[in-house]
């Protein structure tokens, strides 16, 4: 009855289909620039959905619908006791989450490990450091390292007083909506289309995030950061609350019901 398309090559000739049955298609995009697959769906596309305002000038001014991300609703559901015992926490220390993406940041990871000493001073740290980068030499009370975490992830998200991550559009999206002050690190437009850098920037634009590019990432402008976001969460916290883009699922499924 409806076709809801994330983009992505394969879903093109999937939409292109669903118009010459006419069959009603939400297309979503992630990012603040149109993706290629996107550009060619948005012609058979009945509402285009984005996650930024920067975004809706690139979209068919009669089809585009500010939604931000439907995130997984698991996510808003964590446990803090469930989390302090996974990780073994017994200290009051505000407790830091860094992620690297699913496969980690070898940037991320330095600059964390290059000042962890001082870090552990003030704050508990959940590391998330990819497949194949944990640290054994590291291991200390207050620092936990994991590959990857699946399940558990939404109780970690809960305990975390500030996160650090990288700047895909799901991950910010997730922090939006779970209203986490946070560490923005977009990879950069070297090894990518630059779409985290933009998304990053409109994410700091709305004071919802401090960005700081990876080419300036150390363990001093680290520490500056951390410091900053913590010592002004209730700012973050105040403008992250005035968003309309955190409640993607809602808003997509009325669209859904509409059309179907």
């Amino acid at each position: 009855n409806v076709v809801f398309s994330k983009g992505g090559f394969v879903s093109v000739p999937v939409v292109m289909a669903a118009k010459t049955r006419h069959i009603p298609v939400i297309i979503h995009e992630s990012d603040l620039t149109p993706g290629l697959a996107n550009k060619l769906a948005m012609p058979s596309a009945t509402k285009v959905c984005c996650n930024f305002p920067e975004t809706l000038p690139y979209l068919p001014k009669e089809k585009a619908v500010l939604t931000g991300s439907p995130i997984r609703q698991e996510l808003l559901h964590g446990n803090k006791q469930a989390a302090k015992d996974f990780c073994g926490f017994t200290g009051d220390l505000p407790i830091l989450m860094v992620m690297g993406g699913s496969i980690g940041s070898v940037y991320i990871n330095n600059a964390i490990r290059g000042c962890i000493d001082t870090l552990l001073t003030k704050y508990q740290i959940i590391h998330l450091c990819g497949k194949g980068n944990l640290d054994s030499t590291l291991a200390q009370p207050g620092y936990i390292q994991y590959e990857y975490i699946s399940d558990e992830l939404k109780d970690l998200f809960a305990i975390s007083d500030i996160v650090l991550s990288r700047a895909g559009a799901n991950a910010i999206c997730e922090l939006l909506a779970l209203k986490k002050p946070n560490i923005l690190v977009p990879l950069p437009a070297a090894v990518s289309r630059g779409d985290q850098i933009l998304n990053a920037n409109s994410f700091k634009k709305q004071g919802f995030s401090y960005v700081l590019e990876e080419e300036k990432l150390n363990a001093d402008t680290l520490m500056a950061a951390v410091h900053e976001v913590y010592n002004n969460r209730d700012s973050y916290k105040k403008e992250i609350a005035t968003s309309n883009q955190s409640n993607g699922v809602n808003i997509v499924i009325k669209l859904i019901k509409e059309l179907s």
